[in-house]
């Protein structure tokens, strides 16, 4: 089964060379990355949890920890080191 995929006319898709593409409704398997961040997100926020509720800073802090957190899909480097092209 293809993925729809569309151009967006609201994107700079065709200047950066990508496509957009759209997971199907109810088909966490095609969304394994969101799926995985939702997990990591869950281990401080719990599911049904009413993030209206939250300070701001609470959640920064947990933004912070996630975003140094290395990743094995990104060679063990962080999202904040590949962002900022950082080298350690």
């Amino acid at each position: 089964m293809r993925l729809p995929h569309i151009n967006v006319p609201w994107s700079d898709d065709e200047r950066l060379g990508v496509t957009v593409y759209f997971a199907h409704p109810y088909s966490s398997w095609e969304r394994a990355r969101n799926e995985n961040m939702n997990r990591m997100v869950r281990q401080w926020f719990p599911k049904g949890l009413d993030f209206r509720s939250l300070h701001d800073l609470d959640v920064q802090s947990v933004e912070r920890m996630l975003n140094n957190r290395p990743r094995k899909s990104l060679g063990y480097r962080t999202p904040k080191e590949v962002l900022y092209n950082l080298k350690i």
